[in-house]
């Protein structure tokens, strides 16, 4: 089953934070239970709509049965709310970010997670439709990307890559970046927006000059190939998009899910969905 989620995003924080302050600790779960086929057991997973919900789509109508669970898949079209949900137990787990996305979220906000191996690489890539490539990018022109933290970086890097920025290293961001002749000498102008919005003010806004998208937005927005200028080079990358339980709470049934999303099935639908490497296997 698939659905839509649209969390009030205030009700699940004060929820969380309910939680979070002196509750009850987690109940071990048993990751070595054994799962029915006959009666299998649901798992609630969040998950953005392109490409995670797709692959578990693909999960649910071919795998999942046979290996005992039922995936009750809720989709989600914003980077803050399934963390949240997950926290407060509206989910089992999600499927949507990537470890250092992950890694910030648990830092800054305490949450209680725990992830899996990667499974997926969304190569982040740099749009535009003033300059035919990066070496024609006029100096000030205005760059529209992400605004959280591992996110803003690793486009920053897309940039550096592509010969427009240099000495990116990590803990920079715009403000740092902007104003510094040496790591921007062509006087770049940054504006920093939610993820999912970066593809809509690169379609709406004529000012402009270059957007950096992750690649579940790319394919979300449909956006022309022909005007790509830079992408982030996938080997290597740490960028693995992982699926995430609460801590102590890995049941049997997430724990299979988590071995499906890295199966050979799952490989082989992810290369032969995306061919283009808008979304390539991590595993």
């Amino acid at each position: 089953m698939r659905k839509k989620l649209a969390l009030a995003l205030t009700g699940v924080a004060t929820l969380f934070a309910l939680t979070a302050c002196g509750g009850a600790a987690a109940p071990s779960a048993d990751v070595n239970a054994t799962l029915d086929p006959a009666n299998p057991t649901v798992v609630k997973v969040g998950a953005s709509p392109v490409p995670h919900s797709q692959i578990l789509q693909y999960i649910d109508e071919n795998l999942a049965k046979k290996a005992g669970i039922d995936l009750e898949i809720t989709e989600i079209d914003d980077y803050q709310t399934p963390n949240l949900a997950l926290s407060d137990g509206s989910i089992d787990a999600n499927f949507f970010q990537h470890v250092p996305f992950f890694d910030d979220q648990v830092k800054t906000k305490g949450y209680k997670l725990e992830h899996g191996a990667g499974i997926l690489l969304e190569p982040l890539t740099a749009f535009s439709k003033q300059f035919a490539d990066a070496a024609s990018v006029t100096d000030g022109a205005l760059v529209v990307l992400m605004n959280d933290p591992s996110n803003q970086v690793r486009g920053l890097r897309v940039l550096e890559g592509a010969g427009l920025l240099s000495g990116i290293v990590d803990g920079d961001s715009v403000l740092t970046v902007e104003s510094d002749e040496a790591k921007n000498p062509k006087h770049l102008k940054f504006r920093e927006v939610n993820a999912e919005q970066v593809p809509k003010f690169y379609q709406e806004d004529p000012t402009v000059g270059i957007a950096v998208v992750n690649g579940n937005y790319i394919v979300q927005a449909k956006l022309n190939k022909d005007e790509v200028i830079a992408v982030e080079p996938t080997k290597d990358n740490p960028n693995a998009n992982i699926l995430a339980w609460r801590a102590g709470e890995k049941t049997a049934a997430v724990a299979k899910l988590d071995e499906l999303l890295r199966s050979d099935e799952v490989r082989t639908y992810i290369k032969t969905t995306w061919p283009e490497g808008d979304v390539i296997p991590a595993f």
